[in-house]
This record gives C-alpha cells, structure tokens and sequence, in this order.
C-alpha cells in the first residue's frame, strides 16, 4: 500500500507513531520534572525564607567548618568541597528541630527546600572566609612567625585580632556588590551550569522529597557514626602525644629510611576522609609529588651539599635544601595557575563572543555537559519557566549593587592604609577599578568549568602591587594585603553566583540568597579569626615546617612576594634553572591532558596537587590513597551504596578528627598535656641505644 493509499483511508501509521512518542516524551517529561513534585507546595515570600532557626543552625554550622577548613588550612592546604555537608547537616538539625516542634503542636512554619538553601549558603558564606582569609596563606604570611623562615625578617606585621577582623570586614563584601547585577545574564540567559551549585540543589530537592528524606536518614546516620568515631580516634590519640615526635603521628610504618623522607602513614581520620572526597587522579597526583621530590629529588640534591649550597647551613635555611623545596614548588604552582588562567579567561571570552555576536541563548558555550543540558531544555521547560518566573520576580536594584560597591571602596581606601600604611590608597584604587571585570571573569569560569582561580587572581596582585610599592617601601606587606583584597573580592563573587545558581534550581529567591550570604560573610568575618587565634595561642609551633601545622602556603606565598619584590637573587644555585624546567612542565602537562581529551587525561597527573607535597612531604598523600583504596573497593562491591554514602562517610571522619582540634587547642591553652608520650625507633633514639650498649 503506497503513501497516498495509507492517507484516504485516514490512518497513517508513521502519523500514529509519532503521537504515540509525543505521548511517551510528554509522560517522560511527568516523570523527569522536579518542580511538579513541588507544584503544590507554597514556595514562601524571600522574607519568610530568612528565619531565625535557619540562622541559629548555620551559627553552629559555621563554627564547625570553620574549625574543619582551618584545620585543612594550615595542614596541607587541600580543602575539598564541603557543600554536600553542609546541606546535609542544616537538614537533619532543622528537620529533627521541627519534628520536636510538631509534635509539641507548636510549629508554625514547615521546613522547607527554600530555607534549607538559605542555610547551605550562609554555612558556606561563612566558612569561606577561613580559606579566602588568608590565615593559611597571605594573612599568616604577614607574621614574625613566617617571617623568620624566609630570607626578609624584617618586614612583618605583629598579628592581632582586632585588625585581622576589621581587615576582613572591609574587605570580605566587596565582591558580592560586584557581580549581583549580572545574575540574569548569568543564570538564566547564559545558563552556566555551576557545576557544584547545581548539585547542591540536587541534593536539597531530593532531601525534600519522601523517597530523599529517607535517603537522607541514612546518610545522617552513616555521618553520625563515622564522626563519633573520628572524634574518640583523635581523642585517643591525643593521650599518646605528650612530647615531640610521638604518638601514632610519628609511627615510621614503612621504615626508618622512609620516614626521613616523609613518607609514612600519619593516622588520620581527617585526610582518609578527603581521599575519599577528591577525585583518585587529585590523590594520585599528591603521591606521585611526594615520590619525585622527597624520593628523587632532595636526596640527590643533599648529596650536593657543599657544592650548590654551603654544608654548614641549617635545613630550614632558604640559602640550602629548604630554597629549593619551596622555590621549586611555587614555580609549579605559578606555572599551573597560569595555564589555567588564560584558559578559563579565553573560555570566558569564546564565551561571551558567542553570546554577544549571535545573540542566542543557545549558541554553544564551552561548558561541560553543556550538551545534555541543551537536549534537556524542552523536557524541562516546565521546570525553567516555573524557576525563571520566580527568580526574576525579587529583583535587586541595580543602584543598590553600584552604590553599595561604590561606598564599601571608599570606605576601604580611607580604612585600609591605617592597617597597612604600606599599602597606599592609590593600589587600593587600582585594585577596584579592575576587580569588577576580574570578579566577572572569575564568576563565568566558574561557571563554566566549576573552578575558582581567586588564589591566582590573588598572586597577580601580589607580582603586581609587591613590585610597584618594591623593597624600599615595604612591598612585601603591601603585596600580601593586596593580595587578600584581590582574593576577597573574586571568591565571594564565585561563591555568590554558585548560590545564585542553588537557589534558582530549588526556587529560593535571590534576595534571601544574597542577604544570607552577607550574614554568613558577617559571621565568618569573626568566627575565623576566632578560630585561628585559638590555634594560633594553643600550638607554638604553628607554621613551623615540623610542626603537626605547617601551613605551607604561608611560606609559598611569602616567599612568591619576596620573589616580586627583590628578584632571584636571593635563589641558591641552579635554582632557577630548576624552577623554569619544572614551570614549564606544569604548562606542558596541563596542555598535554588537553589535547588527548577526557579519555586519556584522566590518567595524566594534576601539577598543582604535584606541588603541594614538594614543601611539607607525601605523609598526608598516603593517608589520601587509602581513603581512595577504600572508595574503589567499596564501588568494585556495591557501587549503588558506595555512591550514596561515601560522601555521608568522608564528611563524618573529616567533621570528627576536625571538631577534636577544638577540645585539643582548649587543653592546650589551659596548660593540660598528654599523659604519655609514646615514642617510636628513631635514627637518633636507634644511636642512643647503640652508645648505651657499646659502653
């Protein structure tokens, strides 16, 4: 039967099938839609969103990632995202705080998604300030103590709280004024993916659900469990660590030889759990640092002592083997920062082109899984017009945005040259006539490829400013506190987009976003720098280079201003050389894993995660491994429960050996020591013995 046959007798199958996929597309769509879930549910006003129990939980949330992201800081610098946690968390409080309520009869507002978002961003808002802060970086970088490691003792800034708290108050708000009038154009005309924004809401809509809550339960437990314990571990712990070099932290578990050499296995809760966060290739990467540096590269270049550097020099000296520990991972660093910076920024801009020269939303952008999000825009037009309608419906003025942007600079150029008179009101003034545009740039990479380059925006502004103001005019203060405001601004900006973007997906308003991120930031602008000051008075030996905190960043970035402000002169032999050979394989590894693609660069390691071990050793690399060893495991047995609580199980061992810190630096500072200090072989205590028995 020919086409025009199938047509008169008014049946045409290929007609009829395509009805039937239509239907089937349509249920689809039923099925797919998450705001149909919630259709009948009253999404409330931006000002019920706000409430004082949400604020009271994100208060004690706040000081628990504070304590866990300094902790974080001042060990190794790796920090994994603690978003899932903090939505996690914020659920289970509010949830069991208003099932108390209801069943008493005295609830009068139900929990819902929106406020969940409301607390996830404050919590966030507020323990961001402990990485953007500085106080294991630039901040801590300003002190006699990271002074006295670096080649310039002089030029340092007694540390206070009083001034670290104002500092961060001035600085730490600029950047949410910055981008706020660009959250249309972000969110819903370029439609970024925010990678980590987006799972978040994920998260907390399916929290929200029946199906999701219950799931939810079990993570709680799951975090509950691993977290006790995590916390009675480091407690137990702690009886053995009496003196120095003792307790289950100096355990030489693979060798003598190898302990020397940093390598062994520290027992800790904490970075087992982070090893079980980041990706195995982050993991991999960290170890195989710690084997080209402390297992190839120092010994060869100690056996070089007396040649390239004097043999009577102290192993901390900058002018010996410590220079090349730390000039070579900075260069590293700088070498991988700045590939990553010019390949966000010509995304950013390849972006934009599209954009502005097609004039269609659609036009492709360089996002990952930007694909799968444009083939699902008509399944989800539900979702996107119901989403759409309700973020543009609290709008913020844009006179509010420029005119508070405008008063917190004049504010901070008349402030800030009072708490550093090195840094004068005319850098400040250069830092903000760029910082919207950077804090712009930042917030798009971020969007597009879920990475944040606030520290190497903060770099800039250390080579920049360290150079201007130079030796004479005390350019390494100046460089450092530039660098803090720099890192403010375009953190917060990310961070204030991503949320943005959380609340967009969980139909939380704008302004309920943005003004739970200035209370978050108002919080962390005093709980950090509580929290470091509490670690600060309690260990003495913080940022010591063998102390349980090392805060190696400190000394990285101390040293990078040095580096702006005087040159390489100050470098001991064959330095440089080494420090442009290794700069430039950060690039060449970073484009090599580029061009082979997904498939292949995978498997190629991460220069930056390769630089971290290069200063402090790969102990806290083999603590990582086996928190990957045990997540590959857990997968290769069942991979359906591994995905749904392996994140529930790291956050609970990382939040446990963190909130002991808190307890532990309180003993310490009321004078209450360990009872036992247990001690293992040791080189030295191997030649005490050797002496005993020979005499």
């Amino acid at each position: 039967m020919g086409k025009n046959e199938r047509e008169d007798n008014g049946f045409d199958p290929e007609n009829h099938n395509q009805e039937e996929e239509e239907k089937k597309k349509h249920l689809k769509e039923e099925e797919l839609s998450v705001e149909r879930i919630f259709e009948n549910q009253e999404v409330p006003s931006w000002r019920k969103q706000l409430t004082v129990r949400a604020f009271v939980v994100s208060f004690v949330l706040s000081i628990l990632f504070s304590v866990i992201v300094m902790k974080l800081n001042l060990t190794t610098g790796i920090i994994p995202s603690l978003n899932v946690s903090a939505g996690l968390l914020g659920f289970f409080f509010v949830k069991t705080w208003t099932k108390l309520l209801h069943k008493s009869g005295l609830l009068r507002q139900p929990f819902t998604r929106q406020e969940n978002t409301v607390i996830q961003t404050c919590v966030v808002a507020s323990s961001g300030i402990a990485f953007s802060g500085g106080f294991g970086s630039y901040l801590f970088a300003m002190s006699e103590r990271i002074a006295k490691q670096s080649t310039d003792t002089l030029d340092f800034k007694k540390l206070s709280l009083g001034w670290i708290i104002g500092f961060l108050f001035i600085a730490s708000f600029l950047g949410l004024f910055s981008v706020v009038p660009l959250r249309k154009i972000m969110i819903i005309d370029f439609r970024l993916t925010y990678p980590s924004g987006t799972a978040t809401a994920h998260l907390i809509n399916s929290f929200h659900t029946p199906q999701g809550a219950k799931l939810a339960k079990k993570k709680v437990r799951e975090l509950g469990k691993f977290f006790t314990f995590s916390f009675l571990w480091g407690f137990f712990q702690w009886f053995y660590a009496a003196g120095d070099n003792c307790g289950f932290a100096s355990f030489p578990s693979l060798g003598l030889k190898a302990f020397d050499n940093k390598f062994f296995f520290d027992f800790s809760a904490t970075y087992v759990g982070v090893g079980m966060i980041c990706p195995y290739i982050v993991n991999i990467s960290v170890l195989l640092g710690g084997i080209i540096s402390w297992g190839l590269m120092w010994p060869l270049i100690e056996d070089r002592k007396g040649d390239w550097y004097r043999a009577d020099l102290d192993s901390g000296s900058f002018s010996g083997i410590q220079g090349y520990r730390v000039f070579i991972a900075i260069a590293m660093i700088l070498g991988d920062g700045l590939y990553n910076f010019i390949k966000v920024l010509s995304r950013t801009l390849l972006g934009l082109f599209h954009q502005f020269r097609y004039k269609d939303v659609s036009s492709e952008l360089p996002v990952a899984d930007h694909s799968s999000d444009v083939s699902s825009q008509s399944q989800l037009s539900y979702d996107d017009k119901r989403r759409t309608q309700l973020f543009l419906k609290d709008q913020i003025p844009i006179m509010f945005a420029v005119g508070g942007y405008v008063a917190i600079a004049a504010i901070s150029m008349a402030t800030l040259p009072h708490i550093f008179h090195q840094l004068k009101w005319y850098y400040i003034l250069v830092i903000y006539i760029f910082a919207p545009a950077l804090a712009f740039c930042n917030a798009y990479g971020c969007g597009l490829t879920d990475w944040s380059l606030a520290s190497t925006y903060g770099k800039l502004a250390i080579f920049t400013i360290g150079a201007w103001a130079g030796a004479a005019h005390g350019g390494v203060l100046a460089g450092l506190a530039a660098c803090g405001v720099m890192m403010n601004i375009v953190s917060t900006a990310s961070d204030l987009m991503q949320d943005f973007k959380t609340g967009y997906l969980t139909l939380a308003s704008p302004r309920s976003m943005f003004v739970s991120q200035i209370i978050g930031t108002a919080m962390g602008c005093v709980i950090s720098p509580c929290v470091f000051w509490l670690f600060y008075k309690a260990f003495d030996d913080l940022g010591q280079p063998e102390s349980q905190y090392p805060s190696p960043y400190a000394v990285v970035y101390r040293n990078m201003v040095l580096l702006g402000v005087k040159g390489f002169s100050s470098l001991p032999k064959n330095c440089l050389l080494l420090c442009c050979v290794f700069f430039s394989a950060a690039i060449l590894i970073n484009l090599i894993k580029d061009l082979v693609g997904k498939k292949w660069g995978r498997f190629i390691p991460l220069p930056m995660a390769m630089a971290i071990p290069f200063y402090i050793g790969s102990y806290f690399a083999i603590d990582m491994c086996l928190g990957s060893l045990i997540l590959f495991v857990w997968e290769k047995i069942n991979k359906a429960k591994a995905d749904a609580l392996a994140p529930a199980v790291a956050s609970g061992l990382i939040c446990g050996d963190g909130i002991w810190t808190l307890p532990a630096s309180i003993l310490a500072l009321a004078g209450v020591k360990p009872p036992i200090c247990m001690k293992f072989l040791s080189r030295g205590n191997n030649a005490k013995v050797d002496a005993f028995l020979g005499s």
